[in-house]
């Protein structure tokens, strides 16, 4: 009788636990269905965004009720599309792609709420022999692959020449090349040095075609080249989550501030499966040591007018728009 009483306990034991890791389970995805699903649109793929990716993968967003599905959509005029007809929530792609939908007279514009990187994230690579003393100079009479004409990489280049006291008349910007066939042009001797985003410069050093020489964001400045933006209606209509998207944004920037390269990595390697665990410590620790992520959510005025000196010296904008107009600050801490 006692080994029958004592088989009962057991099971009952055994039907408390599953019980118990079945409502536990059941209470997770009840929660997971309460959190607000966003989806963002990424220009690209980069571990130039490192602190969105530590957001994601720290559990920042989910700490805020919000669900983030991002969606790849190649090229800031095509981010700025899929914000404005509805198939994004949110864009994260350069400023400049919410003034050309400003100028172009939309009624329901984009307005930028977020900063995330702080300068351009090229990187010049050329021989290997100018490391160690490599100025700007140097690139007198030399023959550059920048990019597409009015890319914004190309772009950043002519006016991170023009405040290193250089001009396209010293220099032979190339930009006969689109973006995704650079590395392979330079390795067939088309240009003296190119500009490179990572992985593709460390990509380059590795197979021994020349060396990361300067950050092209150091020599241009400070800009807010890289920022989240929605469609004026949307964030007037959901401010709670705006305000709660940033501050999920501002854990991200605090933690790649305050961590190691090494645990950087750790954090965001899925998102990076095809690289190199030791490729990608040495791609955050290059992108770390650029300066390339702001401390703060916050936009300033001094780096948005930048950029529009910058587009201004390439002709690539029409009219000057007030900071108020296009940038809201009111959901930075």
């Amino acid at each position: 009788m006692k080994k029958i009483f004592y088989g009962i306990g057991i099971c009952a034991l055994c039907l408390i636990g599953f019980l118990g890791v079945y409502f536990s389970f059941k209470d997770e995805d009840k929660t997971k269905e309460e959190n607000t699903k966003i989806v963002v649109a990424e220009v690209t793929h980069s571990v130039f965004y490192a602190p969105f990716y530590v957001s994601i993968h720290n559990g920042y967003f989910e700490e805020e009720g919000l669900d983030i599905d991002v969606i790849l959509t190649s090229g800031a005029d095509k981010v700025a599309s899929a914000v404005l007809s509805g198939d994004a929530n949110i864009g994260l792609s350069g400023l400049e792609a919410t003034l050309y939908v400003y100028n172009n007279g939309a009624d329901d514009y984009l307005v930028n709420f977020s900063s995330l990187t702080k300068r351009d994230g090229q990187f010049l690579v050329g021989d290997c022999s100018l490391k160690d003393n490599f100025n700007p100079n140097m690139l007198k009479g030399k023959s550059v692959l920048a990019g597409r004409s009015k890319g914004m990489p190309e772009m950043v280049f002519r006016y991170a020449l023009y405040k290193n006291g250089l001009s396209s008349k010293d220099v032979n910007v190339d930009n006969s090349v689109e973006f995704a066939s650079l590395s392979g042009a330079y390795i067939g001797k088309q240009g003296d040095f190119v500009n490179l985003f990572e992985p593709t410069a460390l990509s380059l050093e590795k197979e021994g075609y020349g060396c990361v020489l300067a950050s092209i964001g150091l020599m241009s400045g400070e800009v807010p080249y890289t920022v989240f933006h929605t469609k004026k209606s949307y964030l007037n209509d959901n401010k709670d989550i705006i305000e709660k998207f940033n501050r999920a944004i501002q854990k991200g920037l605090d933690y790649v501030k305050d961590n190691s390269s090494e645990d950087i990595a750790s954090v965001i390697k899925d998102e990076f499966v095809d690289t190199d665990a030791d490729d990608l410590v040495k791609v955050v620790e290059r992108y770390k040591s650029a300066d390339s992520w702001w401390d703060t959510t916050y936009i300033r005025e001094d780096a948005y007018n930048n950029l529009l000196d910058l587009m201004e010296y390439n002709d690539a904008l029409t009219e000057r728009i007030d900071f108020d107009k296009i940038v809201d600050n009111s959901f930075n801490e």
